[in-house]
Parts: C-alpha cells; structure tokens; sequence
C-alpha cells in the first residue's frame, strides 16, 4: 500500500505541475461564467431590459427589417424571445463582411438599445478562454487534457489524503491555522480538496462531455443502450424560391411555435448555416425547476410551414440528458443555491494549483 500511495503521489505531483496553469485558468474563467447572467445585465442593462412595458409587441419581421435597412445586416442566424415582458429580443446577424452583430431590441418599439461585435462581447472572450484558451482546436485539446488530467488529480488526491488509521481522520476534516507555513499550505491544499471533491468531480466529468466526442457519445450510449439518436437537423423539403417567402415569416414560426407547445417559455429560432437543413426552434418550459427543458420544432425556411414537432417529453434519456449537462456543468441546474455553490468549489479549485506548487517549491528547497 505504501508503495502504491508513493507512486499515486508522484503522478499527482508532476502532472499537477505540468496542468497546474491551465487548471487555475479554467477555474478562474469557470467561476466568471456562473454568474454571466447577473453580471453582464448589471454591467450592459440595455441588451436585457427595457426601461418600460409597451402594450403591444412588434413583430419580429419589423425587427429583422430594421437590421436589414439600417445595420446593414445580410443573413439573420439566431432570434431569442423571452417569456418575461421587461426582456428586450436579442438577435445575431452577419453583415456583408461575414462579421456576427448581436442586436438588442425593444420589442414594443422595435428600437436597437444596443449592439456590438458578438466576439467582441466580454464573456465571449471569457468563454472562448475557458474552452479553448483563445488557441482553436489546439486549445481545446489542452483544455480538454487538462480536464482529464484534473479528473485523475481529484481522485488521487483523494487517495492520498485518506489516512491510515481512521483515528487520525478527524485532524484530516479541519484546517490548523495556528500551525508552521507548511502545514497550513498543506492542510489548506488537502482539505479544501477534499470538501470540494464531489462537486469539483462532477463539474470535471461534464466539462470532459463538452472537450471529446468519444466522451459523450460513451455517455449517451450508457444512457440510451445504442447509438441511435434522432438527428438535430432535418433536411429542407422545399426548393429555393424567393416567391415562397412570406412576409410575416419569421413571426408565423414562432406563433406557430407557441401553439404547438403551450407552456410559458423562452423560444429560439436557429437558421441553418447550410442550404440543406430546415429551421431549428427551441422553446425552453421556464415553468419547470431545472433549466433547459426545451422542445423542439422545425420549420421551412422558404415557406415558414412546420415540418415537425418533437415534445421534450418524446427525447431518448440521452437526449434529456445531453440538455441537463450544461446547467449541471455551470450549477444552474437548482437556481441560486447551486450557483453559489459551484462559484466556491471554482474558486477553490482556482486555489489547488497555487498551494500544490507551493507544497512542491518547499519540498525542492529543502532538499537543495
């Protein structure tokens, strides 16, 4: 056993020496982005909420005319609508130049409150860092190692930090602050680890689902037993034809929308980014407790005519599942509490690397 746990620490140390920068960098941009929300509506009220609730909303073709004639804007890619009346509509277009805008409307006056490059938004930035570290794919391969790497600390650390004799157990749940240097690193370094442990796990375990495709189709075959899922796109069945195109068009969808799934909700009208694929529409049940319960409706994108409508209640439990991971990765997933939750494990998780290296330096400089 003692030659075991020797070997278990070794790994622990040079791999966390190795992981340690880009482990501290995705806690640190992970604990920003469980509050994106709150933060960005504080900080840019204009993209969120209207200053006062009219009595009746434009239609969304008025607002996708007023981009078009004014800013310039080519080909709509994404409208968010909002369940809540004081929410502005935020739509994402690309000009001639190919640039992604994001625009923030008034939907009872059709006004843009706001607009900016959409990369150049603050949490875009902070989300592209914590994915992929601002390098592409090959930030995300690091990243995504990182992560793996990370989820072999945790339960090495967990090993290590087990003790020999369950006597000596109650010293290992608490921090003596009135000791050396050395043992407060240590305690701080072994400790906090180890309340954090399961939650830390579990947001490992759900960023692995986002960094490697091997990782969730293995999850998603657990969940389900087979492969088989029904595809996220469904190909367009009309051809091309400028006449077919009706003029309250992007308003049909979602009154359509709203009539196939009658619970209160945030909707989403996706185009494809292809000339194949039909129009994905996403409306999320905002009356349940755990977010991201959304059904699914898809629609012609020449003649706004529905093609299909796929309940949340008809999904595989992979596909249930695949929506759960996002709100359990970001502890969305109960509401407040558990953002609070997962903002401290982050930080603490931000706090790993500093006192492990800390611990090794002292141990370098001993031996020296």
């Amino acid at each position: 056993m003692k030659g075991f746990k020797k070997k278990i620490g070794l790994l622990h140390l040079w791999l966390g020496l190795a992981s340690g920068i880009i482990i501290f960098i995705a806690a640190i941009t992970g604990s920003l982005l469980v509050f994106e929300k709150e933060i960005d509506s504080t900080l840019n009220p204009d993209y969120y909420n209207v200053s006062e609730i009219g009595a009746e909303k434009k239609s969304l073709d008025y607002c996708v005319d007023i981009l078009q004639k004014e800013y310039g804007v080519k080909e709509i890619t994404r409208i968010s609508t909002f369940s809540d009346p004081s929410r502005t509509i935020q739509i994402v277009g690309k000009d001639s130049d190919k640039k992604v805008h994001l625009f923030s409307i008034n939907p009872y006056t059709g006004k843009v409150q706001a607009s900016t490059l959409q990369k150049n938004r603050f949490f875009a930035v902070v989300l592209e860092i914590h994915r992929q570290l601002l390098m592409g794919e090959t930030g995300g391969i690091i990243m995504g190692t990182s992560c793996l790497i990370f989820v072999f600390m945790l339960i090495s650390g967990l090993i290590l930090w087990w003790p020999k004799k369950i006597k000596n157990l109650k010293q290992r749940l608490k921090i003596k602050w009135n000791a050396s240097f050395k043992r407060v690193v240590w305690d701080l370094h072994s400790t906090t680890g180890f309340y954090s442990f399961f939650i830390l796990l579990i947001i490992s375990l759900t960023g692995l689902f986002f960094a490697f495709n091997w990782f969730q189709n293995g999850i998603l075959y657990l969940a389900d037993g087979n492969n088989k899922r029904p595809s996220a796109k469904i190909e367009n069945p009309t051809k091309a034809d400028p006449g077919l195109i009706k003029t309250d068009f992007y308003q049909s969808i979602f009154d359509q929308s709203d009539s196939l799934f009658l619970y209160k909700g945030n909707m989403q009208i996706r185009m494809p980014a292809d000339t194949i694929n039909s129009i994905l529409v996403l409306k999320e049940n905002t009356e349940r407790l755990i977010p991201h319960q959304s059904s699914a409706a898809y629609f012609d994108k020449y003649t706004a005519e529905n093609i299909e409508a796929r309940p949340y209640a008809s999904f595989s439990n992979g596909d249930k599942l695949k929506r759960l991971i996002y709100p359990i990765h970001t502890g969305s997933i109960f509401g407040l509490p558990t953002k609070i939750l997962a903002l401290l494990v982050s930080l603490l998780a931000a706090t790993l690397p500093i006192t492990g290296f800390l611990i090794w330096l002292r141990k370098k400089t001993k031996l020296k």
